[in-house]
């Protein structure tokens, strides 16, 4: 199983641009053309997959971490965009909406709006 992280201080807390260089072999900037050692590119479902059950599976904590799944931790993040339609070169940009931890919002960006949420200012307006 491949496990993957965002440790800092030796990379970025943010995982995005691992997540991209490991499905693209290339800088943030494109380089090299075609990837450096291509054959070694990863899916996003691979590279997803090490983020998250593989952290949890290199930390002993696969039965109750790194998947949704009933009686696991319910961690989660949302993001702005669906990684799986947006070109791997743009995956650096993604930006988390909301955070739950243990089933609990621990983070809610000031851009989120909560799909389920009616704005009543927009609604009224009509």
């Amino acid at each position: 199983m491949l496990a993957f992280g965002s440790d800092w201080p030796v990379v970025t807390l943010n995982p995005w641009p691992g997540v991209q260089t490991a499905v693209t072999r290339q800088t943030a900037e494109g380089e090299p053309v075609g990837g450096f050692v291509p054959q070694q590119r990863l899916s996003l479902e691979d590279t997803i997959r090490a983020y998250t059950l593989g952290a949890a599976f290199a930390g002993r904590r696969e039965k109750t971490e790194g998947s949704i799944e009933a009686g696991k931790l319910a961690d989660l993040i949302v993001l702005d965009r669906d990684l799986f339609k947006i070109e791997p070169s743009e995956i650096d940009k993604t930006q988390v909406m909301l955070t739950m931890v243990g089933g609990k919002v621990v983070y809610e960006s000031p851009e989120w709006k909560d799909p389920g949420h009616t704005d009543k200012t927009a609604a009224e307006k009509k």
